[in-house]
């Protein structure tokens, strides 16, 4: 079954004094390569409309589970937002920002989803699972 997808990706991540702004932005990138991103003074901004490489990661770290709870626990209408932390995004992996802040600031990532509903859209990019496994809805 092929869907589109029509979606909003806003991620936000601050640039603080003690860091290199090309690493936060190589961070945001590792997660959404296919982002326009922008620099602006202190932080960093990117926009997407696809979250496909967001999906492989989750899929590749076996953390459908621990995503999908983040997306419902945070969402609001047709949005649903998260936090990553930095230095994982760095390295090529998905960790989830929960409870405190990260020193390094976090990236923030905001999704607005037009096309199809919300909750089949969290389910084709980290869909649920059994024993570990995704399953078809």
């Amino acid at each position: 079954m092929s869907e589109i997808y029509r979606v909003d990706v806003e991620v936000t991540a601050p640039v603080y004094d003690t860091e290199v702004t090309s690493r936060v932005i190589d961070a945001v990138a590792n997660i959404f390569p296919n982002a326009d991103i922008e620099e602006e003074f202190g932080e960093v901004r990117a926009e997407a409309h696809a979250m496909d490489h967001f999906s492989e990661l989750l899929h590749r770290q076996e953390i459908l589970d621990t995503a999908r709870g983040e997306f419902f626990s945070n969402r609001d209408g047709d949005t649903f937002s998260f936090a990553l932390k930095k230095q994982a995004a760095f390295e090529d992996r998905v960790n989830f920002s929960v409870g405190e802040p990260d020193e390094l600031g976090e990236i923030a990532v905001r999704v607005r989803v037009d096309e199809p509903s919300l909750e089949e859209y969290i389910d084709h990019i980290a869909p649920p699972t059994e024993d570990g496994r995704p399953v078809d809805a």
